[in-house]
């Protein structure tokens, strides 16, 4: 556990323990509507077994480096969401540091009671710890939520020790995907403007009901292709990521989709750009889905 560098604003209790608040109202890179949104995302989707936990989290944890690792080593969390990337990594470090902006801290600090994990109230800008003070970093799905993903890299950046390790996912572009796929996401991307700006009920409804009537059959078209041995055409049916997930996670990432009103999309070269001009080097990005998840060392 690092202490915080700045006193909290408030304190807020909990059946399980406290959360210090740092004021993310003072934090110029957040979009209030889309902070709010994933607090009641997470209040939905409150717990993952542990199967889906360690399944999803070697998806994204696939290309970080066993040196990157470390019982003496603390990790920082941004954007912990429910908490279940840091439940994933509690493993391989000391202790780790899970912020978010969101009243998703509630759901965390409930799902990591007990755990190596401190879950703390605080946005990208108001990080309550020191520079370099982090020997590992990740933040998965978040920083593309954000108004400006670049400025809130660098911020992230400074808590990360010289030759730390940072995780980054971000939503990719369709940049390796061909024209058709582009078309269909230019269409799915209107509806999302539409949904997210649906009252709550409504919005969840909306998504449950496309996770039925969009995801399942894309699903199943690409488990019949890969029972025939059609691997690769399987792999360019939209959605077949989600084959072989369980309904709770395809629910909540449909959710994750289209009910969230603010979102950005980076292309592999973009993301690479920005990790450089921020100092990072031994830029590796997986080659697997999700698109793009990479990790980068601090020069």
């Amino acid at each position: 556990m690092i202490p915080y560098s700045t006193a909290a604003d408030s304190v807020l209790i909990t059946p399980t323990g406290e959360i210090a608040v740092f004021n993310s109202s003072e934090d110029d890179n957040l979009d209030e509507s889309t902070v709010k949104s994933f607090g009641e995302e997470w209040s939905k989707f409150s717990s993952f077994s542990d199967k889906e936990i360690e399944s999803i989290g070697d998806e994204y944890f696939d290309v970080v480096p066993d040196e990157a690792y470390g019982k003496d080593k603390v990790a920082l969390d941004m954007g912990c969401g429910s908490g279940r990337w840091s439940l994933y990594a509690a493993k391989h470090f000391n202790f780790i540091e899970a912020i978010d902006p969101s009243d998703a801290v509630f759901v965390a600090e409930r799902q990591t009671a007990g755990k190596n994990i401190r879950v703390t109230k605080a946005g990208v800008d108001q990080i309550p710890f020191a520079d370099d003070s982090f020997d590992f970093v990740f933040s998965l799905g978040v920083l593309h939520h954000t108004p400006d993903a670049e400025d809130a890299l660098i911020s992230l950046t400074k808590k990360l020790k010289h030759n730390g390790y940072l995780l980054l996912y971000l939503y990719y572009s369709l940049d390796n995907r061909g024209f058709f796929y582009k078309m269909i996401f230019g269409l799915v991307n209107l509806l999302r403007i539409f949904i997210s700006s649906l009252p709550s009920l409504l919005k969840r409804f909306m998504c449950d009901l496309i996770a039925v009537v969009v995801y399942l059959p894309m699903i199943f078209i690409s488990a019949v292709l890969v029972k025939l041995g059609a691997l690769k055409l399987s792999r360019s049916i939209p959605l077949n990521y989600y084959l072989g997930k369980s309904w709770n996670v395809i629910r909540n990432d449909a959710l994750d989709r289209f009910g969230t009103p603010l979102e950005n999309r980076f292309s592999k070269i973009e993301i690479e750009e920005m990790l450089l001009s921020c100092g990072y080097h031994n830029i590796q990005f997986s080659p697997n889905m999700p698109y793009w998840h990479v990790v980068a060392q601090k020069s």
